[in-house]
């Protein structure tokens, strides 16, 4: 489920087909994203899972994995 929503919000923000989203796909390589655009995507992504990820560990986040797994800890804890 997780991964559905933040693949939604990467397509919508970035303007990428979905199905070139995959979890190996870093953002600013691959996606074409800076730290604006996955800031963005982050709190979309909050706002649709009501919760709040830890901003320093979002800093971290390089690759769509690296955002899911962020996020499932945030969901989970």
């Amino acid at each position: 489920m997780e991964f559905d929503v933040l693949k939604k919000s990467i397509a919508e923000v970035l303007s990428v087909d979905p199905d070139e989203i995959t979890p190996e796909s870093t953002f600013e390589e691959d996606l074409g994203a800076d730290s604006l655009d996955l800031y963005q995507i982050l709190l979309d992504v909050q706002d649709q899972l009501e919760i709040e990820v830890d901003e320093e560990e979002a800093a971290n986040v390089k690759t769509v994995q690296d955002a899911l797994d962020l996020i499932q800890d945030t969901v989970n804890s």
